[in-house]
């Protein structure tokens, strides 16, 4: 599911509030799942181990913040909804807005994009910038208690071992519990809940895993006030080598170079510059020697594999928990698309809350957010499999839809129409089905090129 499909927030369809509600994990997983939670619960405590300083900061929960990441329209729309203004404070936290379709250089199969015919409007900053908005306008809600330096340590279960009532955590100050009505895991690729589950009687949630030995290495560069380029070099087997280059706030570019199945960017300047120098476009070397590198040291993020974990195909859950964000699926970051994704789970575990029976509660948020992860990773995972070193579950269908989709590519070159569609998927407005219209199929399979 996506934008058009994912029924929209309504605060209205919940006109009770009662009981306490606890998130484990500060990040845009849960602090998106905080700010729904509040809707149906008098208060939400939401903790987490590293330290929240009020300004935009790099920390150690988050070691992929070094890196581009990119707000997609489902995301910023989403935000905007839950957080009137949003948008406005991304940018006068020094984000930029571009367009989609003209600022953004995208290069697949062979050559660049064309530009698209309506303008898409696409919000850029450091993840610090992004996560440190949301936290604020969480902070500011009623009923709301953000507890830093706060250690998850273990759950707390009723005598029958079948509903979760609470979190045991570890501060500076000792261990305590911490009842609650409902728990929320947001603790990402390092969740514990399926080990947690095994331990105490549970089954874990069958998971697919896809190998592609991902690494990215990357640099903040100085940036001309009035320069807003952007660019987007998506590798395409058999070329293993991709790089991104968004502007950001202070002046300063991030530029990421990415490499699969071993092919890893160097993390010494000179390695680095000769990796730049092989991509197939100029634009990203030309960069690297016009404008300075103004951070310390070039920064490494390994991705070994794509992993989702199926809860919805469970049919024993303990009651009052359930998982939310890159705890249930983290995959490919190429397209950018995780905020955006834990963006529309927590509308759906919004939609979950307005029902009137809450028993259950976990199964049916778990079955909607299925149907959210499915077009995301069919777009990521689907994509790494055009390389024959990829392994894991391929999903139905993978090698067709892969060669249609790089002849759609090619005709992009020139048919702005067909970027504007191609756009539209990967920024989570419309499905990956929509790529099969028949208007759309008849630009992408008609003679010529």
């Amino acid at each position: 599911m996506t934008l058009a499909t994912v029924p929209p927030y309504d605060p209205d369809q919940i006109t009770e509030k009662r009981g306490h509600a606890v998130v484990v994990g500060a990040s845009m997983a849960g602090l998106l799942a905080t700010r729904v939670l509040i809707d149906r619960f008098e208060t939400v405590t939401l903790i987490e181990k590293d330290s929240l300083p009020d300004e935009a900061v790099l920390r150690p929960g988050i070691p992929q913040a070094r890196h581009i990441h990119v707000m997609q329209k489902a995301g910023q729309v989403t935000l905007e909804t839950l957080f009137p203004g949003y948008s406005d404070e991304v940018t006068e936290a020094g984000g930029l807005v571009l367009d989609l379709a003209s600022d953004v250089k995208l290069y697949q199969v062979g050559d660049f994009l064309a530009n698209g015919p309506t303008r898409i409007p696409q919000y850029t900053a450091s993840r610090p910038v992004f996560e440190q908005v949301t936290q604020r306008r969480v902070a500011e809600l009623d009923g709301v208690t953000i507890q830093d330096e706060c250690h998850f340590r273990d759950y707390l279960v009723d005598d029958q071992g079948s509903t979760v009532e609470g979190v045991t955590v570890q501060t500076a100050d000792g261990e305590r519990e911490i009842n609650a009505e409902l728990v929320v895991d947001a603790t990402g690729r390092t969740s514990r809940t399926p080990a947690w589950l095994e331990n105490n009687g549970c089954p874990a949630p069958p998971h697919d895993e896809v190998s592609i030995d991902l690494a990215y290495s990357t640099v903040l560069l100085e940036r001309p006030a009035n320069d807003r380029r952007a660019f987007l070099v998506l590798p395409h087997a058999p070329r293993t080598r991709g790089a991104a280059v968004f502007p950001i706030e202070n002046r300063r570019w991030l530029l990421t170079l990415g490499g699969m199945h071993g092919d890893h960017p160097p993390t010494d300047p000179e390695g680095f510059l000769e990796y730049a120098a092989s991509l197939p476009v100029a634009d990203i070397s030309r960069l690297l020697d016009e404008h300075a590198v103004v951070s310390e040291d070039i920064s490494y993020y390994p991705i070994p594999s794509s992993v989702r974990h199926r809860y919805e195909d469970l049919d024993q859950f303990p009651e009052g928990l359930v998982v939310i964000g890159d705890a249930i699926a983290s995959f490919n970051p190429i397209y950018g698309q995780g905020m955006s994704v834990a963006a529309l789970e927590a509308v759906q575990l919004h939609h979950t809350l307005t029902m009137d029976d809450h028993g259950d509660l976990a199964p049916r948020f778990f079955e909607r957010a299925a149907r959210v992860v499915d077009d995301a990773w069919s777009v990521a995972v689907g994509s790494d499999f055009q390389f024959s070193q990829t392994a894991g579950p391929k999903p139905f269908g993978t090698n067709l839809v892969n060669r249609y989709v790089a002849r759609l590519h090619r005709k992009a070159h020139t048919d702005g129409s067909l970027a504007d569609a191609f756009n539209r998927v990967i920024i989570l407005e419309t499905r990956p089905t929509s790529l099969f219209r028949p208007s759309v199929m008849w630009r992408v399979l008609k003679p010529g090129q």
